[in-house]
């Protein structure tokens, strides 16, 4: 009966070790897909493949040579995955910060007014606002405001004429921090091609959880971008209430991506 137990309970750690190992390959398979790396990921299965028939045919040399790449494998993944891995492990981390920033509705309906009115002259804009995740560390150049966070503000920014029009604006705990702001683009690829301010709210979006306002100068459409999910064809009493809810603690309601990935 001993031995019995024992073997069940071996068998029954060895069910679970399969599914953590599964589980954390298919959420590394999902963090990586879409980017330049998967295809490396793929490439570097190819050499493993090619590292174990070279060692079933004897094929010496070749074996010789993969088996010195492969022996400083580690070294390479960290120097080439080195951005991949730091945002695989920011989005680990996110369910356990703690830090809150605090958004008025105040703050929000000064935010909205100035986005409609921007959608309304199709005035381009990118507006990232901080919750959690810090992102000091993930934006470039721009010019330090530290200013009261006003639609007037925020029309006088992203003013055509302005030298800060081209950057994004961060807002941090319910005031405007900086403006000029350049955010990482994202190394995804697209179905359909986007504009910078598109690409640069997505590639935030992955590095952070901040909820990412852009408008259009093309079209003006508004988008708005939380933690890689796209809200598309925003109007104001919708982006208003995703605000709401997002800043609220209750998170926002539904994901719609881009529309010409809606149909996948």
């Amino acid at each position: 009966m001993m031995l019995e137990t024992i073997l069940r309970l071996k068998n029954l750690a060895a069910v679970v070790d399969i599914i953590i190992v599964a589980t954390i390959l298919y959420w590394f398979m999902l963090t990586f897909k879409g980017t330049k790396a998967e295809r490396m990921i793929w490439g570097l299965a190819v050499v493993v493949i090619v590292y174990f028939v070279s060692l079933r045919a004897e094929l010496i040399t070749l074996h010789w040579i993969l088996s010195n790449f492969l022996g400083s494998i580690v070294v390479f993944i960290i120097v080439v995955f080195q951005q991949d891995i730091r945002r695989a492990l920011v989005q680990v981390g996110r369910p356990f910060s703690m830090r809150e920033a605090p958004v008025t509705g105040e703050l929000i309906d000064e935010v909205v007014k100035a986005v409609a009115s921007m959608a309304r002259d199709k005035t381009g804009a990118i507006i990232a606002i901080e919750r959690a995740i810090d992102l000091t560390d993930l934006i470039g150049s721009g010019v330090e405001l530290d200013a009261r966070l006003t639609r007037e503000l925020l029309l006088s920014v992203f003013n055509p004429s302005s030298p800060l029009h081209d950057g994004a604006v961060v807002v941090r705990r319910g005031r405007a921090y900086m403006a000029g702001c350049i955010l990482p683009l994202t190394e995804k690829e697209l179905e359909k091609p986007v504009g910078t301010r598109h690409r640069a709210a997505l590639g935030l979006s992955e590095d952070a959880d901040a909820a990412i306002i852009v408008v259009s100068e093309e079209t003006g459409e508004v988008t708005l971008v939380i933690e890689e999910k796209v809200f598309s064809g925003m109007n104001t009493e919708r982006l208003q209430r995703e605000l709401r809810a997002l800043f609220s603690g209750k998170g926002a309601k539904t994901g719609v991506i881009f529309p010409w990935q809606a149909a996948k």
